[in-house]
């Protein structure tokens, strides 16, 4: 059976959670997120599930289009200077509160993610403390 993994997330900038245990998705708390696309601003809501697509979002984000992601704590745009392998697209980076980094494409439809682990040693110790891998 396939083991899946819940992270939980916080922000790069100001380290808060971004874990929403109010609304789940999965029957897990989901990741908060403002958003803005290019006619207006909501809040998007994705999986905690690592590889899981699925979301939810208070505002029409047209299939392919590429949506600016907030900290709903500080506000912060989550971008960072790397684009995405797949499509071009911004990525966006997000800590994980166990060690290493959760990448996704800024792309709606584009399901390219990573984790990263800059100090592999350590953060991927932590992370397989956590996780139980």
């Amino acid at each position: 059976m396939k083991k899946e993994v819940s992270l939980s997330l916080k922000c790069p900038n100001c380290c808060q959670s971004l874990m929403d245990e109010q609304h789940t998705i999965c029957d897990k708390p989901s990741i908060k997120l403002n958003v803005e696309t290019e006619h207006e601003r909501g809040v998007l809501r994705l999986c905690c599930i690592y590889g899981n697509c699925s979301k939810t979002t208070d505002v029409a984000i047209d299939e392919g289009e590429i949506v600016a992601m907030f900290c709903p704590h500080c506000n912060q745009e989550l971008s960072i200077k790397e684009n995405c392998e797949i499509c071009g697209a911004p990525l966006v980076a997000f800590f994980i509160k166990a060690g290493g980094t959760v990448r996704i494409c800024s792309r709606n439809g584009c399901t390219n993610h990573a984790i990263v682990f800059k100090d592999v040693s350590e953060e991927m110790s932590k992370f397989y403390y956590e996780y139980g891998f």
